[in-house]
């Protein structure tokens, strides 16, 4: 699905489909992660099923400066464990879990506010 662009300081998705992202003009095939925060890059996040996620995974997002983090489960809903986002927790980070496509799209309203948010996209092989 192509998105049409908003405004942001930070990164944009500009389209999503079956194993991809393009992020700013570029596509990704694995598993990344997407900053509003000015002068992020996308970052690939080293997790290739939901079934490989462990705390030290959102613990490293607990770490970006953002205020808000998106967590996008692959193509359908799962949530983390309680106990993977303690980090997050005591640094009064929030966390919104919901699939990888409407993670894209939340995450382009979100940076489009201006709101400091980070999102993880899951990208299942």
């Amino acid at each position: 699905m192509k998105l049409q662009p908003d405004k942001s300081n930070g990164l944009t998705i500009n389209a999503y489909g079956q194993g991809w992202i393009e992020v700013n003009g570029q596509k990704f095939f694995h598993s990344l992660t997407v900053s509003s925060l000015p002068g992020s890059t996308p970052g690939k996040w080293e997790v290739a099923r939901f079934s490989d996620l462990q705390s030290t995974d959102f613990e490293m997002l607990s770490k970006s400066g953002a205020e808000l983090v998106i967590f996008g489960s692959g193509q359908r809903l799962v949530f983390p464990q309680p106990a993977w986002l303690r980090s997050l927790v005591e640094r009064g980070i929030g966390l919104e879990t919901m699939d990888t496509a409407a993670a894209c799209r939340t995450y382009n309203i979100l940076a489009s506010e201006g709101r400091k948010v980070i999102a993880a996209l899951l990208l299942e092989p």
